[in-house]
């Protein structure tokens, strides 16, 4: 079972080669979006890399939801997640700093989610087996 720090290793390779950028730039807060300028279209490019280079299936949706509330009143009022949708959150996206983005849960803001170290416990997850 490799530890966190050599996943972490793999995930950041993985990133640098997917999103065409210098391993200085690449840290466990960095967002995917916000600092390393991923785009949509690079998110199927992580997920491919990612599978090919751990061995395992990352099915459609789970670690990069298209769209998390799909403008549901009851997740998003005004721009911002609400406490329904703050919960939605840690259950689909256990491995996000969830905590983090509630104290300030602008919609805008959904992206900072996804950072390197959160794509380091995905993955950790999926290798031991205890996500489904």
């Amino acid at each position: 079972m490799p530890t966190h720090a050599e996943i972490y290793q793999k995930v950041a390779e993985t990133l640098c080669e997917s999103l065409n950028v210098d391993p200085e730039e690449v840290r466990p807060e960095a967002t995917l979006q916000g600092d390393l300028g991923a785009e949509s279209i690079d998110f199927l490019d992580i997920v491919f890399r990612l599978e090919r280079n751990f061995g395992i299936k990352i099915p459609r949706g789970e670690l990069f939801p298209e769209s998390i509330f799909q403008g549901d009143p009851k997740f998003v009022q005004d721009g911002r997640v609400t406490e329904a949708g703050i919960q939605e959150l840690r259950n689909r996206l256990p491995f996000a700093d969830v905590d983090k983005f509630a104290k300030d849960p602008q919609l805008s803001k959904i992206g900072d989610l996804f950072t390197v170290e959160m794509v380091t416990r995905y993955v950790e997850t999926k290798l031991n087996g205890t996500h489904k």
